[in-house]
C-alpha cells in the first residue's frame, strides 16, 4: 500500500530517471535548432525527447502521439501502452514525448545556453509546436489515430485539437482544462511562493535542493490536490498518522523533479487558455468549436487540481464528444488518471480501447 501511494506522487512529480527500466523502449532526442515560441522569444539548441513504441506501418496511419503532465515523463501512460492495452502496440505506433521543462527535453535544469531563469517562458502551445515538429520534421507523420495526455497533457491534447485541427481522428484528454480556471492558478502560485521564498533557491541559483520549499511545494500539489479527503479519512483511521506518513513520502521524492523546471512549467499551467490561440481572439468557445477530431474526456470526481466542472464545460462546445467519469464511487480526484488503482486502469484501458475502436472503424482505417 505504501509503495502504491509513493508511486502515486508520479502524478505529479515523476523521475525520468527512475522511472525508465531494462527493456523499455530506447530513449531519444531530437534537436531542431532553435525553438520560436509564441511570444517571439526562442529556446536556443532546442532538443526533444521522446521514446516509441510498436511500429509505423507503411502507411503512416496507425501513430498515436502521447504528451505527459505537470513534471511528468514519456513513461506517465505506461498503464495504457503495450499489446492487448488501449495503446496495443500490435496495432499502433505510439510516440511518447517529454514536455518542454520537463528536465528531459530542453529545460532550465539542463540548457547550456540558458540556464536556470535565463531561460525563456513558454506556453502549452509552444509544447505543442515542438511535438507537431517532431513529428512532422523527425518521423515524417503528418496525420495520427489519436493525440492522447493526462492532467497538463489532456490540456496540450484539447490545444492540439484547436490549432492543428485536421491533424488527428481524435483526441484523448484525461483530467485536463481547457482553460486554467482561478481555482488552479491559486494553487501552483501556492506551490511556486513555496520555492522562491525559501532563501535557498536564491533566485534560482542554488547549489542544493530547497529542501524547506520543496516539501512545501510536494504538501500543497501533490498530497493536497491530486489526492482528496476522502482517501485520507480511509488511509489513516488516526488523523495525527498523517503527519510522520507525509514525512516519509517527501524524502522518498524530495529530488524527484528540478524546482526551476517546476517553476517554468507552472507558468505554462496556470496562463493556459485555448481562447489564446492565434486566431480565436480570446474566445474560449469558439476555439473549442474548431476541435473536429472525436473527442474523449475522462474526470475525477472531487477534483481538486483540475476541477472536473471546467473539462464538463468545455465538453459543451466540442461538436463531437464523450465525457465519462472516473469509477465516480471512488473519489480519488486527480489520481483517478495516475494509474496505480486497478479498477481505474481497467475502466480507462476499456473506454479508450472502445473509443479508438469506433475512431479507426475497428482498424480498418489502420490498414
Amino acid at each position: 500500500m505504501t509503495h502504491l501511494l509513493v508511486l502515486a506522487l508520479v502524478l505529479l512529480a515523476a523521475s525520468p530517471a527512475l522511472a525508465h527500466k531494462p527493456g523499455d523502449p530506447p530513449h531519444q532526442t531530437y534537436t531542431m535548432g532553435d525553438l520560436k515560441l509564441e511570444s517571439g522569444e526562442v529556446i536556443k539548441d532546442f532538443a526533444i525527447s521522446y521514446v516509441t513504441h510498436g511500429a509505423l506501418n507503411a502507411r503512416k496511419s496507425n501513430a498515436i502521439l502521447m504528451v505527459t503532465a505537470l513534471t511528468g515523463n514519456h513513461h506517465r501512460l505506461d498503464f495504457l501502452i503495450g499489446p492487448g492495452k488501449a495503446l496495443d502496440t500490435t496495432k499502433y505506433f505510439v510516440v511518447a514525448t517529454d514536455a518542454i521543462g520537463n528536465g528531459l527535453t530542453t529545460s532550465p535544469s539542463n540548457s547550456k545556453a540558458q540556464p536556470r531563469m535565463q531561460f525563456p517562458k513558454f506556453g502549452m502551445r509552444d509544447m505543442v509546436e515542438s511535438q507537431r515538429r517532431l513529428l512532422k520534421e523527425k518521423l515524417g507523420i503528418d496525420h495520427v489515430v489519436a493525440v492522447i495526455g493526462p492532467s497538463m497533457g489532456g490540456m496540450q491534447a484539447l490545444q492540439w485539437g484547436v490549432s492543428h485541427p485536421d491533424v488527428m481522428d481524435s483526441l484523448v484528454a484525461l483530467v485536463p482544462l481547457a482553460r486554467t480556471p482561478a481555482w488552479s492558478v491559486l494553487l501552483v502560485e501556492a506551490t511556486r511562493k513555496a520555492i522562491m521564498l525559501d532563501p535557498a533557491w536564491n533566485n534560482g541559483n542554488y547549489t542544493s535542493i530547497p529542501v524547506n520549499g520543496v516539501r512545501l511545494w510536494r504538501e500543497i500539489l501533490g498530497f493536497g490536490a491530486a489526492r482528496t479527503p476522502e482517501m485520507y479519512r480511509d488511509q489513516f483511521a488516526r488523523p495525527l498518522d498523517v503527519l510522520p506518513w507525509l514525512k516519509e513520502q517527501e524524502d522518498r521524492i524530495l529530488n524527484a523533479f528540478d524546482p526551476n523546471d517546476y517553476i517554468y512549467q507552472s507558468w505554462a499551467y496556470e496562463t493556459h487558455d485555448v481562447g489564446g490561440t492565434p486566431g480565436m481572439n480570446g474566445d474560449y468557445a469558439k476555439a473549442l468549436r474548431a476541435i473536429k477530431a472525436k473527442t474523449l474526456i475522462m474526470t475525477g470526481v472531487k477534483d481538486l487540481l483540475n476541477p472536473e466542472w471546467e473539462p464538463l464545460e468545455a465538453a459543451r462546445y466540442i461538436r463531437d464528444v464523450r465525457a465519462v467519469t472516473i469509477n465516480p464511487e471512488s473519489i480519488t480526484g486527480h489520481y483517478a488518471a495516475g494509474g496505480f488503482r486497478p479498477a481505474d486502469v481497467e475502466q480507462i484501458n476499456a473506454e479508450v480501447a472502445k473509443f479508438l475502436d469506433v475512431v479507426t472503424q475497428r482498424g480498418e482505417r489502420l490498414r
